[in-house]
């Protein structure tokens, strides 16, 4: 199909520095847990996006020397020569696809806890460090002018490794409010009196530095960039977008190659789309391409093209960044070039790929389940295995794990019947993203369903429950069990091991009640030991509704887990700002209709609560029953295979569901593994 001419901006070259750009499609750094530990894993990603049509693809955050060490965090390290081949491994992937190749080269002063090195961590000024869980009894020592010097030569010499590793643009970092060039901008880092203090421009004379050092450097084969953050959303306490942000591009317009620009910190930059849509960005960094001739990339988690040629020729920006959706679909620009628009696989803006950075494990994705298996499971997220019989699946379920296995199947050539008892198909997705800010979530079970309605091969049928007997009455015998799972009544989970009293009453709600319109009313306890999104959802959702709200967990902190999706300060705001009341390291000791004891797990000491109703959000059940009383047809010959999946095997989070459902499709009919399943990248002995 021909380029449709509305989008035909977004595939024009750019000139940046001496390299040209093949498109205005920018895959900016970003995190991915995969780094220096898992190269090989790591370049066929990359080489991935390249492939799906990205213009210009980047690393992650690359340390220049081991003095500003990120560990644990797993990102790139280009301390010395030895590990200019690792980045040669990137670089080939992504020019074999005639993208651009930069590197983010990264020294970080307080947020490098130099856990690795054990050498003291280097800022403006002696500070508290920031990295690692941000509580660490950790402070830097203030740089002196050999250290700034040192530091300079440490970045000259990486940007020359860069180089020579082939890469096309060099980064120049001060952004996130994690990098020492940032932390000397910034009037609470620095207060030093000598030139690299005071005044704005004696504040910015570190990053000016790093520039035109690495201008000289390598200038005259790579493109320089530089990542800024423009805002902080601190007020006067922060950079501002029209304050000092404002002037620091004016005084350094024309130094740079290309200006890549975002706001910070990370959990601002990488908002979830429960707080922030897409475009969100803008507001703050239109003004930068009113001050330079340079090239400009923003982010804003764009999926929609129109919205992404509206930016360009609204002139607030000339690239359209992206780290997540190019995660979500690393062939994104290659399906707008083709006219699939629906076949894109829009980011959710969930941040499960976040978590891999911050767990320090493999990137992972929601929507694209073949996100950082690339290498290891030799998984491409556009093709798959072909049948390899003429045999016919019976899936039963439609939620996530059940829609993705149906539709892989039906990808690869197989007769597929997908069975749901619902009216409506999607399973916990089309339930969770009715809750407030999750409507975007929606897009895991519609670009499925789009996908299944072009597959002649796959049938779907609604509004029927399967019992054994007619799974086996209907001749199929090759089953896949997708029944998902439901939310516990009873308060066992983590925390709890035995039925909390009172949980038997008729005032006791699951998250499964809310969700099905079954709302309690006047004076409600949450009790939340899932400690994902769900028990704040179900605060927001209850106070809405007009009831009284507190929410209690035994973790230490609300919501606990989405530290590590960036959504924790957010979520606990907007739980104070709808006047919840919050107890932390609590559990629910007993329910009574009118009271409830809730318990303090560290000193033990209860108290009692007005409440007429509790909602438990503890452990799930897995709605495996189908797949146990079919399980012994197996031996008698009755079925060929059988597999459960998803929820129904174990609960988990909806990224792992779709894990499990493309498991499921890519593994059908081929032979069992001996032994690991994936490769595993080790550590030569040298």
């Amino acid at each position: 199909m021909p380029l449709d001419p509305r989008f035909a901006v977004l595939f024009e070259p750019v000139q940046i520095g001496p390299k040209i750009a093949p498109n205005r499609f920018y895959q900016v750094p970003h995190c991915n847990g995969l780094g220096y530990r898992m190269p090989q894993a790591m370049a066929a990603m990359r080489g991935m996006k390249a492939e799906g049509g990205w213009g210009v693809v980047c690393t992650e955050e690359v340390e220049i020397h081991h003095t500003s060490d990120l560990s644990p965090f797993v990102e790139g390290r280009i301390w010395d020569d030895a590990d200019i081949p690792v980045w040669e491994l990137m670089v080939d992937a992504i020019h074999e696809h005639g993208s651009l190749a930069g590197i983010e080269l990264s020294y970080n002063g307080h947020e490098a806890l130099n856990f690795t090195s054990r050498v003291a961590p280097l800022g403006p000024r002696s500070v508290g460090t920031n990295g690692g869980v941000e509580w660490e009894p950790v402070q830097t020592r203030r740089a002196d002018k050999e250290d700034i010097r040192n530091i300079r030569k440490w970045h000259r010499d990486a940007a020359i490794r860069a180089k020579r590793a082939g890469f096309d643009i060099v980064y120049c970092y001060a952004a996130h409010s994690m990098t020492m060039a940032m932390h000397f901008m910034l009037k609470r880092y620095n207060d030093r009196t000598d030139e690299y203090g005071g005044s704005l421009e004696n504040r910015v004379r570190f990053f000016r530095e790093l520039i035109e050092d690495t201008k000289e450097a390598v200038g005259d084969s790579c493109a320089v960039a530089v990542r800024f953050a423009v805002d902080e959303l601190l007020g006067e306490d922060g950079m501002r977008s029209d304050g000092e942000a404002h002037d620091i591009v004016a005084m350094l317009a024309e130094l740079p190659d290309l200006w890549d620009v975002n706001i910070a910190g990370w959990s601002n930059d990488s908002a979830t789309s429960r707080f922030e849509k897409e475009g969100f960005q803008e507001q703050y960094i239109a003004f930068v391409k009113k001050l330079t001739t340079k090239p400009v990339v923003g982010v804003g988690r764009y999926t929609s093209p129109e919205s992404m040629v509206s930016a360009i020729q609204r002139g607030v920006m000339d690239m359209i960044g992206a780290a997540r959706p190019s995660i979500a679909d690393p062939s994104l620009p290659n399906k707008i070039k083709d006219g699939r628009f629906d076949d894109i696989r829009e980011c959710i803006g969930c941040n499960i790929c976040v978590t891999g950075d911050t767990r320090y494990i493999p990137i992972r994705c929601t929507q694209n389940p073949t996100m950082g298996e690339e290498y290891r499971r030799s998984w491409h997220p556009e093709k798959i295995a072909n049948a390899k019989s003429t045999s016919s699946v019976l899936v039963v379920g439609a939620g996530p794990a059940g829609l993705e296995a149906a539709r892989g199947l039906g990808q690869r050539g197989y007769e597929v019947t997908l069975i749901e008892g619902r009216r409506e198909p999607g399973g916990r997705v089309a339930r969770e993203s009715k809750l407030p800010g999750l409507s975007e979530w929606r897009r895991v079970m519609d670009w499925r369903l789009t996908q299944i309605e072009k597959l002649p091969n796959v049938k779907m049928y609604l509004e029927s429950v399967m019992t054994v007997e007619d799974i086996l009455e209907s001749g199929q015998r090759d089953v896949i069990i997708a029944t998902g799972a439901a939310w516990r009544r009873d308060g066992i989970g983590r925390s709890l091991w035995q039925p909390i009293p009172g949980s038997d009453g008729p005032n006791v709600f699951t998250p499964d009640d809310i969700m099905a319109g079954k709302l309690p009313t006047g004076r409600v306890v949450i009790y939340d030991d899932d400690h994902y999104y769900m028990g704040g959802l179900m605060a927001e959702k209850l106070v809405s509704a007009g009831c009284e709200v507190t929410l209690l967990t035994p973790a230490p902190m609300i919501s606990f887990w989405t530290q590590f999706t960036l959504e924790y300060e957010r979520i606990v705001h907007k739980l104070l700002s709808l006047g919840v009341t919050l107890h932390t390291q609590h559990v629910l000791d007993r329910f009574k209709p009118g009271s409830a004891s809730i318990k303090n797990t560290i000193a033990e000491s209860s108290v009692t609560i007005p409440c007429d109703a509790v909602v438990m959000v503890a452990d799930r059940l897995s709605q495996d029953g189908l797949y146990l009383e079919l399980h012994p047809t197996l031996a008698e010959g009755k079925l060929n295979s059988l597999r459960v999946i998803g929820d129904a095997e174990a609960p988990n989070i909806i990224a792992q569901a779709v894990f499990s459902g493309h498991r499921a499709a890519r593994e059908f009919d081929e032979a069992p593994v001996e032994g690991t399943p994936f490769k595993v990248e080790r550590i030569a002995l040298g």
